[in-house]
């Protein structure tokens, strides 16, 4: 039997980047691991003792089914976080809802009237899908007539679709100078860090808009807003919140705030944060049983 399976999109049939680091952190605690794509039929979902979905990047073309997927995956054996915990994150509107927590400001538009004012609100908005992941549909908008905002390309994947919904948060400057940070939480504890700054021009720190990503010490800051950020959302979710990615960028008055709580196949950025691999390995052993450390 499988002790875990992996679970990954067809397009990375090994796993996310640097995924020979997770392999060979669970086999040195007697793990054996197979990485296998989501929407594969032929796979045996229940043959394994645990399922952690980690490199899922094509689900936002398909949410419900993959909602539907974990639902099945979660009938027959435990999966990590959990269906109840993605169909909570997989909409950015939980940036509204989180208590006692900094985070950018974020408004919710249905429609291109509630677009425009929010807009106007902030005088240079990011304009983002509800449901999203990679920056795909990401704008910048200084205009609330902006004609991006209601064409339908729909073979041009940086605009979303005409009619939302969204979300629209303020620019924050920041970013293009201190870029944005990311902690990892691993059963409640935050055991790494990892800087992003986006290329000249961009917003977006991710690779393939040409952002660049290292690791680096964690500091005290982010590890507190991270905690402090999953302890809010284990208090809104059902069921288990065993992992979490918490990024996050500072406003104009210095505070440190959430950009997004990635709950659902954060990447652990273990080509540049290969020390990632041992305690996603722990998190692993330990939901299984196995005996972690000594």
């Amino acid at each position: 039997m499988t002790d875990v399976l992996l679970a990954t999109c067809a397009d990375l049939p090994q796993g996310e980047p640097g995924a020979e680091h997770l392999d060979r952190a669970l086999a040195a605690r007697g793990i054996a691991g197979r990485w296998a794509s989501w929407d594969d039929p032929a796979v045996d979902w229940a043959a394994a003792g645990l399922v952690a979905v980690r490199a899922t990047w094509d689900y936002v073309g398909r949410p419900e089914a993959f909602l539907d997927w974990a639902r099945g995956v979660e009938r027959g054996g435990r999966l990590l976080n959990g269906a109840g915990v993605f169909a909570w994150n997989l909409d950015k509107a939980y940036l509204c809802d989180l208590p006692e927590v900094p985070v950018v400001p974020t408004v919710t538009a249905d429609s291109r009237a509630e677009l425009a004012e929010a807009v106007r609100r902030w005088g240079t908005a990011v304009v983002k899908p509800r449901v999203g992941a990679g920056g795909v549909g990401v704008l910048v908008v200084d205009d609330p007539a902006d004609p991006r905002l209601g064409t339908v390309v729909r073979s041009h994947p940086d605009l979303p679709p005409a009619g939302g919904p969204w979300v629209v948060q303020p620019l924050v400057d920041a970013v293009r100078t201190e870029g944005e940070t990311s902690v990892f939480v691993l059963d409640g504890v935050a055991v790494s860090q990892a800087d992003k700054l986006p290329a000249g021009g961009e917003i977006r720190v991710h690779e393939h808009y040409g952002g660049s990503t290292r690791g680096v010490p964690l500091r005290d800051e982010a590890a507190t807003l991270a905690t402090g950020a999953v302890a809010a959302a284990r208090a809104l979710v059902p069921g288990d919140l065993d992992y979490a990615r918490v990024d996050m960028m500072r406003l104009a008055d210095g505070t440190l705030a959430v950009s997004e709580l990635e709950l659902i196949e954060p990447g652990l950025y273990l080509d540049v944060v290969p020390g990632n691999a041992d305690p996603f390995a722990d998190l692993v052993a330990r939901a299984l049983g196995v005996p972690v450390g000594g």
